[in-house]
C-alpha cells in the first residue's frame, strides 16, 4: 500500500524522536513510565480539542506536544492548532504544568519549537527534537528569580527561571581593564540577548581585542545567565591553543579568580566532549567530524577552513548524532565567522539550538545576512588607529607582469613538473603552449623567476625607499599561498640576501621539529629570524605583540 505524505512524515518524526531519546508508543499500548521520555501517538484530548499527533511525557507527566504535517507545509501557521492541543488535556491527566510548556511543529524535514516558559515565547527553527533530560532540567530550574523578573514574566508557570529570562536582567558590567570599544560591544550584545535575538555579529578591527571581549561576555553568560556550556569555534588549531591560553590567563573582575580556576575549559583534540566543561574550544572542522561520528588528526586542524571543503569531496548533509544533541551548547561563538558560515560549515552552526555570536574584522554581505543584519558592534581599523589601539600602515606595491596578467610557456621548452604531494620533479618537453592567468600563479604554475624578482626588488629598495636610513633587515612577514609556495620563497630569500637558515624560516602547519607556537614566539622576541614565511599560522586572529623592527 502506498504511504501518504503524512505517513512518511510520521515515520521520519518517529525516527527523530527515537534518536533524541524518546520512546515512541501507540496510545492503546502506552506505558508512560517505560522510559524518562515517552512520546504517544494520536493522543485523544478533551472534547473539542481533537487528537495531539504526539503527546510528550517526561517522568510520567505530560510536558509537550508535537503537531505533525506533511513535507512542504509551512509551520508558523500551524502554531494555533498546536497551541490548542496544549490546553486540551483531560483534567485527570498528570502534567508538569498547564498549559503544556513545550510545543513543536514538524514535517520531519523542517521543525519549529516554542518554549512557553520564556517571558516572551517565540518559535524558532531547530534541527531535531530536544532530549527528555533537557526538558526535565528546564522544568526543575530553580535559579532564584528576582521579584522584578517574576513580575515581568506574565506566564502561568510561576517562578520557573529560563536562560532567556536571565539574559533580560544581566548585572552591570565592570568596565575595569576594558577598552571603550570592548565595553560597547559587550553592552550592545547583552541588549541584543535581552530582546531574544538568536544571532548577533561583532565587527572589530584585527588587533582590537575581539577574543578578550568574547571571554569577558562568555564569563558573564556563565556566571550570571547560568549558561550550561559555551562553544568557541576557531578557524584552525593554533588559534585554539592560543584561545585556551587567553581563557587561562583571564582574571575575573568580580572575584579575582582565573577563568580556568572557576570553570572547566576544554580544548577539543578528539571526538570526546567533557560534559563537565563550561567552555569548549574547537575548530569547526573537528566539530564537523564529531557530528559525523569520526575522529580527526590534529594536523588536519592546522589549515584554515577557507577552501578546506574541497578536501571532503561530495559532502552528505549532517545527520543527528545522539552523542552530540542539539542542545549541547547554549551559546556558540564563531571566530573569523566570515569564513565559517558557508558551504558545509554552515551545517555545523545550524545543527545546534543555541545563540550564535560571530566575530570578524571583515564581514561580507553574506555574513551580515547569516546574522540577520544584527550588527551589534562596528569598529573599523580607522577608528582603532584613532583610538591608539592599532597602528596605521603604508602600502608599497611591487608589481610584475606575470602577477598582473599571467603568461604563456611556449611549446618546445622543457619545464619541470612537480608532484604536489612528494615534490618529486621530472622534466618534460611541452607539446603545446601553456597559458595561465594570474590566479593560477604559485598554485598550478610556479614561476621561480617571478618570486625572485619580487624578493630582489624588496631587497634592493629596503634601505632606500621602504625604510630609508636602516642598516639591518626589519622583522618581515611574508604570506605564501600554500606550504609548497612558502618553501620556494624561503629558499629564494636566503639566496637573495646571502644569509643562513636562521635569517629566514618557514612557519606553517607542516613545520616539524619544533612547535609552530615556539617559532612564532622566537620570531617575535629573538633577533633571528628576521624574515618569516607563513601560510596561515601567523594570520588573521593570531595574537602577537607589535613586531619590533
Amino acid at each position: 500500500m502506498t504511504k501518504t505524505p503524512e505517513q512518511k512524515a510520521r515515520e521520519t518524526i518517529d525516527k527523530m524522536l527515537d534518536e533524541s531519546g524518546w520512546d515512541v508508543q501507540d496510545v492503546d499500548k502506552a506505558n508512560i513510565h517505560a522510559k524518562k521520555g515517552v512520546a504517544i501517538r494520536e493522543f485523544p484530548l478533551d472534547k473539542g480539542h481533537g487528537y495531539a499527533d504526539y503527546l510528550l511525557y517526561v517522568d510520567g507527566k505530560a510536558a509537550g506536544v508535537i503537531e505533525a504535517k506533511k513535507v512542504g507545509n509551512t509551520l508558523t501557521g500551524v502554531e494555533i492548532q498546536s497551541d490548542k492541543y496544549k490546553t486540551g488535556l483531560p483534567e485527570n491527566l498528570p502534567a508538569w504544568c498547564r498549559p503544556l510548556p513545550f510545543c513543536y511543529q514538524s514535517t520531519g524535514v523542517a521543525t519549529r519549537f516554542t518554549n512557553d516558559l520564556d517571558p516572551v515565547p517565540c518559535s524558532r527553527d531547530i534541527f531535531s527534537f530536544h532530549r527528555p533530560e533537557t526538558f526535565e532540567e528546564w522544568l526543575n530550574d530553580d535559579t532564584p528569580v528576582p521579584l522584578e523578573q517574576a513580575a515581568e514574566k506574565q506566564t502561568p508557570y510561576g517562578k520557573l527561571s529560563t536562560l532567556n529570562l536571565r539574559l533580560r536582567h544581566m548585572p552591570e558590567l565592570i568596565e575595569n581593564g576594558l577598552w571603550p570599544a570592548q565595553i560597547t560591544a559587550i553592552k550592545n550584545l547583552e541588549k541584543s540577548f535581552a530582546t531574544n535575538q538568536l544571532r548577533a555579529l561583532i565587527q572589530m578591527a584585527t588587533g582590537s581585542g575581539k577574543t578578550f571581549t568574547a571571554i569577558n561576555f562568555i564569563y558573564r553568560l556563565i556566571k550570571f545567565a547560568k549558561a550550561r556550556r559555551v562553544l568557541f569555534l576557531v578557524d584552525r588549531g593554533n588559534l585554539g591553543r592560543q584561545t585556551l591560553k587567553e581563557f587561562q590567563q583571564y582574571v575575573s573582575p568580580y572575584n579575582n579568580y582565573k577563568f580556568s580556576e572557576e570553570y572547566i575549559v576544554q580544548r577539543l583534540t578528539s571526538k570526546n566532549l567533557d560534559t563537565t566543561a563550561r567552555v569548549c574550544i574547537c575548530t569547526i572542522q573537528r566539530l564537523y567530524s564529531m557530528l559525523r561520528g569520526e575522529d580527526l588528526p590534529e594536523v588536519d586542524e592546522e589549515e584554515s577552513v577557507q577552501g578546506l571543503e574541497n578536501v571532503y569531496g561530495d559532502v552528505p548533509p549532517i545527520e543527528y548524532n545522539p552523542a552530540v544533541p542539539i542542545e549541547t551548547f547554549d551559546f556558540i561563538i564563531t571566530d573569523e565567522c566570515h569564513r565559517s558560515i558557508y558551504n558545509l560549515w554552515r551545517q555545523v552552526l545550524d545543527y545546534f539550538d543555541g545563540y550564535i555570536i560571530g566575530l570578524t574584522a571583515t564581514p561580507s554581505k553574506q555574513t551580515l545576512g547569516f546574522f540577520n543584519q544584527n550588527l551589534v558592534m562596528e569598529y573599523g581599523h580607522e577608528e582603532a588607529v584613532a583610538d591608539g589601539v592599532n597602528v596605521n600602515y603604508d602600502v608599497y606595491r611591487i608589481k610584475t607582469q606575470i602577477t598582473e596578467q599571467g603568461s604563456t610557456v611556449e611549446s618546445g621548452y622543457y619545464v619541470d613538473v612537480r608532484d604536489r604531494e612528494t615534490r618529486e620533479i621530472r622534466w618534460e618537453q611541452l607539446d603545446e603552449d601553456i597559458e595561465y592567468d594570474a590566479n593560477k600563479l604559485d598554485r598550478d604554475v610556479v614561476a621561480i623567476d617571478q618570486i625572485r624578482t619580487v624578493i630582489r626588488t624588496f631587497r634592493d629598495k629596503l634601505f632606500t625607499e621602504i625604510f630609508p636610513g636602516r642598516t639591518d633587515v626589519p622583522k618581515t612577514l611574508i604570506f605564501a599561498k600554500d606550504d609548497s609556495h612558502a618553501e620556494d620563497i624561503v629558499k629564494i630569500v636566503r639566496d637573495e640576501f646571502a644569509k643562513g637558515n636562521d635569517f629566514a624560516q618557514k612557519i606553517t602547519y607542516k613545520t616539524t621539529g619544533r612547535r609552530p607556537e615556539d617559532l612564532i614566539a622566537e620570531f617575535r622576541n629573538s633577533y633571528n629570524p628576521r624574515i618569516a614565511v607563513t601560510v596561515d599560522m601567523i594570520a588573521t586572529g593570531t595574537d602577537t605583540n607589535p613586531l619590533k623592527l
